[in-house]
């Protein structure tokens, strides 16, 4: 019979990796499963994370690894997991490779993932000159001409969100815009472009957008694109153990990771729709406080 394990945690980005340092630093057994396929890595860099501000995704796991492995406690599992079952005090997990684990307690970092992208074009330039994030890659695009692929109320959300970074930027909605009278009128009053052609194809040179192409003939110069992603959750095993979920596939935590489901918790993109590396790690950090929290308050009671 396999070892039980102080906390299982499915996922290596920045929440999982965070958790992992807060508990490996509080003497209690990890085993990290990732299959090493981070939403990120199509990224040449990761920003506004405090000391580590343009580092790669690679490079950041690898110098929070090496930080993490002085910590014995602590071991790293590339695989997927792939089911999971039990109840609090004894959770099973099982890998791709048919390795079997056993946890006391969960922690479900998985991130979120893209679902393909459906824009002619749009494939080639993602993570080198169109991004989700204006607070992860604004400022390198600060002043230049962008389009922004996006529709409806997040049209209006990301307009506001750009213009603190440049004030040359087009909305393509690539198909019916989705906006009230209002919203379009608004949009006009700030002298914002909306183009509602559907999109033919987005031109692009070693990744660098150049312009988009409408079907109605418009092009749209453009130095950089920001779009709104169409993500799914990460892995299906929360909702499997039974975790609530919202709509849009994340996992609902209350203000320390903690699920529905006992000895269960999740954090980083998984549990919010921040999307922002430093905050993940926040999250994760504070989902292992809770986590420790639990399992010292448990071996207390145990001997009292």
């Amino acid at each position: 019979m396999e070892k039980l394990i102080d906390v299982g945690i499915i996922g290596g980005g920045p929440a999982g990796l965070s958790a992992a340092l807060v508990l490996g630093r509080a003497r209690k057994s990890v085993v990290v499963i990732d299959e090493g396929q981070p939403r990120n890595r199509v990224t040449r860099e990761t920003h506004g994370f405090l000391t580590r501000d343009g580092v790669t995704p690679s490079e950041f796991r690898r110098i929070a690894k090496e930080q993490i492995n002085s910590y014995p406690s602590v071991q790293f599992v590339e695989e997927a997991a792939v089911s999971v079952s039990g109840t609090d005090g004894d959770f099973q997990i099982t890998t791709s490779q048919a390795k079997g684990y056993r946890f006391k307690k969960l922690l479900f970092a998985v991130g979120m993932k893209d679902l393909p992208l459906d824009i002619n074009g749009l494939t080639e330039v993602y993570g080198k000159s169109a991004f989700v994030c204006p607070y992860c890659d604004g400022w390198e695009l600060r002043d230049q001409p962008l389009v922004l692929i996006v529709k409806g109320a997040r049209a209006m959300h990301l307009a506001k969100m750009i213009s603190g970074w440049t004030s040359q930027y087009s909305i393509c909605t690539d198909g019916p815009d989705d906006l009230t009278d209002e919203q379009r009128d608004e949009l006009k009053q700030h002298q914002v472009p909306v183009f509602d052609s559907p999109i033919a194809r987005i031109e692009s040179t070693n990744g660098q957008v150049q312009h988009i192409a409408l079907q109605d003939g418009t092009i749209v110069p453009c130095n950089g694109i920001f779009f709104a992603p169409k993500l799914a959750a990460g892995s299906n095993l929360p909702q499997a153990i039974g975790c609530e979920v919202t709509e849009s596939g994340t996992v609902t935590v209350d203000h320390f990771g903690k699920t529905n489901v006992a000895g269960i918790y999740s954090a980083g993109d998984a549990a919010a729709e921040m999307y922002q590396a430093i905050a993940a790690a926040s999250m994760g950090s504070i989902a292992a406080a809770g986590l420790n929290f639990e399992l010292l308050s448990e071996a207390w009671s145990s001997h009292s």
